[in-house]
């Protein structure tokens, strides 16, 4: 197996937008960087949350996205998906939620980082990608990612290696985990 990486940290600020009919806050819209950032523990740096109730937070700081969501995706969906479509912050390669496990902890580069939950796709994903239904085809591909606490604060950058620090043994994956939370 190749050691994961971070292939593209993606930021983006609060932002109005016009859906069905109505404006919309979201902070759902990110752009890939082209330098080192630091993440902090309640976001990566140039990175803003628009609804803290559901998004944010020390348990939620950081959203991974991995790399074979997306292969997933361009295939279903037969369109180019840039990084950070999906609204996360790390577009990872080698981190599937199949295997990943909550309560994991990584080391990308100065950072220390552990899997706290799965994500949760709500109405936002569903204006972001242009379809209605597809919260509901998210959750039923279990390609959600996973949100991470920050453990230790550090710069991050694309190219990182991804190293698995611990492993929680008994807990149990991020797919496990979104089944037993959303159904599935």
């Amino acid at each position: 197996m190749t050691t994961p990486k971070l292939l593209s940290v993606n930021v983006g600020l609060p932002r109005s937008v016009e859906s069905r009919g109505r404006t919309v806050r979201t902070g759902i819209f990110k752009e890939p960087v082209l330098f080192r950032v630091h993440v902090g523990k309640l976001n990566v740096d140039g990175d803003r949350q628009a609804d803290l109730r559901v998004h944010g937070g020390p348990d939620k700081a950081v959203y991974a996205y991995d790399f074979s969501g997306y292969t997933h995706w361009r295939r279903e969906l037969s369109r180019e998906l840039p990084f950070g479509q999906f609204g996360e912050n790390l577009t990872v390669d080698g981190l599937p939620e199949t295997e990943v496990r909550i309560g994991d902890t990584y080391r990308i580069g100065a950072a220390l980082l552990q899997v706290s939950e799965p994500r949760s796709p709500c109405f936002k994903l569903a204006m972001k990608m242009e379809l209605p239904t597809f919260p509901k085809a998210f959750l039923a591909a279990g390609r959600t990612g996973f949100y991470l606490r920050v453990l230790e604060e550090g710069e991050i950058g694309a190219g990182d290696a991804i190293e698995l620090v611990s492993r929680e043994t008994r807990g149990i994956t991020v797919l496990d985990a979104t089944r037993q939370i959303y159904g599935g």
